[in-house]
């Protein structure tokens, strides 16, 4: 998966576990970027009576670095706070909710903006925002739709922002892919014969939900000199992206049952790319890289040069990958994969396109403010001819699973190393999905995903 549970101790704690980041130019607004944070996996939507929120107790971020150092230079922090408004009562809502100051409804949930600047500037956008209720159900929230409207807010400055409940738009065949690396589309030739022919994906995530910041602000906004970049090939069109989630270094839990937090914010998890810490870095590193900034990611960069996964397929399916085992087997530093996730790709490799920042080696996803969205835009994003999709940043609907597992067996090598041929098999491997299997996929960057599924979905409806 995108980062669900992709280290140890995240996966204790939901509450700040960073699971999807997305970055793109805005397709309702070409002068604006939206970004979308993810976190709280996995959300079951019958999880009451206590349902999802985001954590009081947790700064939540997105980074912009715009001058290449793997640095924020502009960064949007959230802050959420509840109130409870009958403590007597063990119910979420006591009756139906129209509205975001619903009096049934028990416990509201609202946020503040600040914008904080690499010199230490802040500036608050706003305060006392209010998230929408997660979707109980049709008597607790008969017009959910109403309500998630209500909550996508405009700010001063042609921004927009919402914080909230949202139906998981990441698509997966997870127990495919962490069965021992299981391929749909030639899962039969797996060195362990469990499989007599190919089958088709199932999305593991697409009756769950996630709680999602999504803001959309003036390309100005972010670039280093405050200008919309025109020139695709301007060194200073691109812009890094991540996202994080902190807490306070000291917990002390009180005999009542509460805790009390103090001292200075410290780094819990992190995202860029998607599936980096997932499937790139090794277990005993995991929270140390959540813990760790971009600009530290030359610490890892032996893990992406020689990836474990890459040493794997052969194995795991005799004579389907030969070319990809002898490049292994050559000990090559996969030069490909460190352009992808680390610097961005350079001018020359593909024709009329780059999102290099410089030879910082940082796990950020990399967008070209330059390049606008595309009129037809393909789930494969850039390797299918969209320089509008990942990993030119990422797009809500974009396929990464099938991407990255694409370039990992070797399909753009070739692109750095002319004397390989790419195998066959790599440009059909895929976990068997596309956006059809997500409910409602992304349209347009408000709303950018269906509404959450309620209390009362069932998956084989």
């Amino acid at each position: 998966m995108s980062s669900h549970r992709e280290a140890p101790e995240i996966s204790k704690d939901p509450v700040a576990d960073s699971t999807d980041v997305y970055a793109f130019v805005s397709p309702d607004n070409c002068d604006t970027v939206t970004l979308i944070a993810n976190y709280i996996p996995l959300q079951g939507p019958a999880g009451g009576p206590n349902f999802y929120e985001f954590g009081e107790d947790v700064l939540y971020a997105v980074h912009i670095d715009n001058d290449n150092d793997g640095r924020p230079d502009v960064s949007y922090e959230f802050r959420f706070h509840v109130e409870v408004r009958n403590p007597d009562s063990f119910l979420y809502n006591t009756g139906p909710i129209t509205s975001l100051d619903d009096p049934h409804w028990n416990r509201r949930q609202t946020y503040s903006i600040t914008r904080v600047e690499a010199g230490g500037r802040q500036q608050v956008l706003a305060e006392n925002l209010a998230c929408p209720p997660c979707n109980i159900g049709p008597l607790s929230t008969p017009d959910y739709t109403s309500l998630a409207n209500m909550a996508v807010h405009k700010l001063d400055g042609n921004r927009h922002v919402f914080a909230g409940q949202r139906a998981e738009g990441f698509y997966v065949d997870l127990g495919a892919i962490f069965d021992l690396g299981t391929l749909r589309p030639f899962q039969q030739l797996h060195v362990m014969p469990a499989f007599t022919q190919p089958a088709p994906g199932v999305n593991t995530t697409k009756a769950l939900n996630v709680h999602s910041i999504a803001l959309q602000v003036p390309i100005t906004d972010l670039t280093r000199d405050h200008r919309k970049p025109t020139d695709v090939m301007d060194p200073h069109a691109t812009i890094g992206v991540w996202t994080t989630a902190s807490r306070r270094r000291a917990r002390i839990i009180n005999p009542d049952g509460r805790d009390t937090e103090s001292g200075p914010f410290v780094q819990v998890s992190r995202l860029g790319n998607p599936l980096f810490n997932e499937v790139i870095v090794p277990m005993g590193k995991k929270d140390l890289w959540n813990s760790q900034p971009p600009a530290d990611d030359k610490n890892f960069a032996q893990y992406v040069a020689h990836p474990e996964l890459a040493n794997l397929l052969p194995a795991l399916y005799p004579g389907v990958f030969p070319n990809l085992a002898a490049l292994d087997a050559s000990g090559k530093s996969r030069a490909d994969l460190l352009a992808v996730l680390l610097t961005g790709i350079p001018s020359g490799i593909v024709t009329g396109f780059q999102n290099y920042t410089g030879d910082t080696q940082a796990d950020m996803l990399r967008l070209n403010l330059a390049v606008p969205p595309s009129a037809d835009p393909n789930i494969l994003g850039l390797v299918a001819g969209d320089p509008a999709g990942f990993p030119n940043g990422r797009r809500v609907f974009d396929d990464v699973v099938t991407v990255e597992l694409r370039v990992i067996a070797g399909l753009i090598y070739h692109l750095v190393d002319s004397t390989f041929t790419p195998d066959g098999a790599t440009s059909v491997i895929t976990d068997g999905l596309t956006p059809a299997d997500v409910k409602n996929p992304y349209l347009t960057a408000f709303p950018y995903l269906g509404l959450p599924y309620d209390g009362y979905h069932n998956p084989s409806n």
